[in-house]
């Protein structure tokens, strides 16, 4: 009797397990973990690089803020083309995390090689931020955050990632 109830109880577990597996597709830890994109292959017009770190402290040469918002040089620039999460004032918690994986993923592509910055419309924002298209090979960097759903597209408004 105890080893029938044993076989039960084991299968029952193994079912669950199964069924988790199949409804999160392994990403129990992680539900909401996007996909992350190769970086696109610099051409010979990407002539722009730098050692990017986060930016903590007043000295602000290379470094990221947020998803969308870096230094380069001691130029403080918003990328024109897309919105990311906040962090330093985030409507819920979700927003938080989103922010800090899309200021990671950010990171990440500003250091994977050489790149650069094309202007839009308008030269800087109402903060006097420098707007720009950030690209290598031709590519945005942008349309790859938005790709990975860590960003959307500038609207001219931020969106509700609550």
């Amino acid at each position: 009797m105890r080893t029938t109830g044993f076989i039960v109880l084991a299968a029952s577990v193994f079912l669950i397990g199964m069924g988790v597996t199949l409804r999160f597709g392994g990403d129990i830890l992680e539900p909401d973990a996007p996909e992350k994109l190769a970086a696109p292959q610099a051409s010979a017009s990407d002539t722009l690089s730098a050692r990017f770190t986060s930016c903590d402290g007043p000295s602000r040469v290379n470094c990221v803020v947020d998803g969308d918002t870096f230094w380069l040089a001691g130029d403080k620039i918003r990328i024109l083309d897309i919105n990311t999460p906040e962090t330093s004032s985030p409507g819920c918690d979700r927003e938080y995390a989103l922010g800090k994986q899309a200021t990671a993923r950010l990171t990440e592509l500003l250091n994977a090689g050489p790149f650069s910055l094309e202007s839009g419309p308008e030269d800087t924002d109402r903060y006097g931020r420098l707007l720009r298209r950030v690209t290598r090979g031709g590519q945005s960097l942008g349309e790859i955050l938005i790709d990975e759903g860590l960003a959307e597209r500038w609207r001219g408004y931020k969106g509700n990632w609550c």
